[in-house]
């Protein structure tokens, strides 16, 4: 396998909201937590692999365990989780290098909404003057299903600045049960995309099958631990601080199988953590840190990515609050805490609280975004077409997303000042100097045509619902382009080979 990967961008001298001194207060936190007071494990396996590596487990109760893990042999564990993670893909080209010592960041998508929400432009006519009109966007939300999944990853594939695919809807047809959900999820979205493919598992029972698609995928067993096309996310932790016992039993067969893998936890500030900054950052260090000890303790080496999904509750009604400030600053921290222990960051960007495309939702959209980016997170999710918090995918705002994207991108590209630089600007000065135009409009249209300058917004509007009517036109064209589909004869061996998989 050629060493070849998405460039991402790297950011030079990363945002740090915590000061060196605070990081350490917070990771004496987290391990003053499980040392002193422990978790709560469902999982026998679990109790038992803590218990043999060192660690106090006494019965809790008839179905679960109090695990203590002291300080030191925490540390341990986390130290031998790999500080690079490779994430494959069917194309070599859109491989991503997940290092924790470099801050190169890509951004995907995520979630697994039950809503799709499509919109269309409708004219209108005031009822005062039939002379007046204006044309504005309707939506229409449908249930999420295999066609609609296999859309939204012909559209990631096209998306110049998403980097990989987390599926963004939910498959409900009505043939999927518990049995097949997953089979479909991981062929629909393998067969729609050629970039990285990363979900959960809904049944453990599936996990086989799964491994078996990408081996086929991939050219083999070792083909495909050299080039992981797929991979997965685990919250082993529900907060506050209890080990649930089925996400647990699939972080230690993932370890076990050496595939990469998310070890995620989400509390809710206010609700299932503190909603103080302190508070919150110090238990979900506390939880994730835990699922990559006992990676660790299962697989020395096994290629895990710290987490961080943490949120605050709206205390009107307990729902997440994605566009409020402290969001950055949980996930903020949380990017330093991980960068701290040596191991890759899968962060959280991109969400708003609004349900429907517009100013509302670019804005909290963009409001976490940059922050996070400039952080130096290497794996950032969510980052594409969520809205209602992480309730509904549109499309639309997904073009919409990738634009914005791709000026964070623009924004955050090193600098060009190199003395071949200076030499180059300086020319173009004296030239300019020397000519009677006093004009660098040549100079500028080169760099519009190689890309080096960002060139404008595609879809500036003088108003009304025009921005929505341009990303349609956009999304329309993007998905009247060829799909990118597996060969046909490596589709015909999964399905000869892995049960399950519905006929589209």
């Amino acid at each position: 396998m050629t060493e070849q990967f998405r460039d991402g961008v790297i950011v030079r001298d990363p945002f740090k909201r915590l000061s060196d001194n605070e990081v350490k207060i917070l990771d004496k936190a987290s391990t003053d937590i499980l040392e002193n007071l422990g978790l709560q494990c469902f999982n026998e396996e679990a109790a038992d692999i803590f218990s043999k590596n060192g660690c106090t487990v006494n019965k809790h109760d008839e179905r679960s365990w109090l695990v203590k893990i002291p300080a030191k042999v925490l540390k341990d564990a986390v130290s031998k989780a790999p500080s690079k993670v490779i994430l494959g893909a069917r194309n070599p080209e859109n491989r991503l290098m997940l290092d924790a010592d470099t801050p190169r960041i890509y951004f995907g998508s995520g979630s697994e909404t039950n809503i799709w929400l499509d919109a269309h432009i409708e004219t209108f006519v005031s009822e005062k003057d039939r002379s007046k009109k204006k044309q504005l966007a309707v939506y229409t939300q449908k249930r999420g299903n295999i066609e609609r999944l296999s859309i939204a990853a012909r559209l990631a594939e096209q998306l110049e600045h998403l980097d990989f695919f987390i599926r963004p809807v939910n498959i409900q047809d009505e043939e999927i049960n518990e049995n097949n959900h997953d089979v479909n999820k991981f062929y629909y979205s393998l067969n729609n995309t050629s970039k990285h493919v990363m979900a959960g598992l809904t049944s453990l029972d599936q996990l086989d099958n799964i491994v078996k698609m990408a081996e086929i995928i991939a050219g083999g067993p070792e083909a495909l631990k050299e080039n992981p096309v797929l991979s997965f996310i685990t919250c082993t932790v529900k907060s506050p601080l209890e080990m649930v016992d089925d996400a647990t039993q699939k972080l230690i067969e993932f370890s076990k199988r050496g595939l990469p893998f998310v070890v995620s936890s989400s509390p809710q500030g206010g609700s299932t953590a503190p909603i103080q900054e302190a508070g919150m950052v110090a238990q979900i260090n506390a939880e994730i840190l835990s699922g990559i000890a006992l990676s660790q303790m299962v697989n020395p080496g096994a290629p895990v990515i710290f987490g961080s999904v943490p949120v605050r509750a709206r205390m009107d009604n307990l729902h997440d609050m994605y566009g409020a400030p402290e969001f950055n600053q949980y996930n903020l921290d949380c990017v330093q805490m991980a960068r701290y222990y040596r191991v890759p960051c899968y962060s959280t960007a991109g969400v708003g609280d609004s349900s429907v495309p517009g100013m509302q939702a670019s804005i909290e959209k963009m409001f976490t975004h940059i922050p996070i980016a400039m952080s130096g997170a290497q794996y950032i999710h969510y980052a594409f077409g969520l809205l209602d918090r992480t309730n509904i995918f549109c499309p639309a705002q997904a073009v919409l997303d990738n634009q914005h994207i791709g000026m964070i991108k623009k924004f955050l590209d090193t600098p060009k000042l190199g003395e071949d630089d200076i030499e180059t600007v300086m020319g173009q000065i004296i030239k300019v100097f020397n000519s009677r135009q006093k004009l660098y409009a040549r100079f500028t249209r080169k760099g519009l045509r190689d890309g080096s300058i960002y060139s404008h917004y595609p879809f500036e509007s003088d108003g009304g619902d025009g921005i929505i009517e341009k990303a349609l036109a956009g999304l329309e064209e993007i998905l009247s382009r060829p799909v990118n589909s597996l060969e046909e004869d490596v589709q015909k061996k999964i399905l000869e080979e892995v049960p399950g998989i519905l006929s589209q």
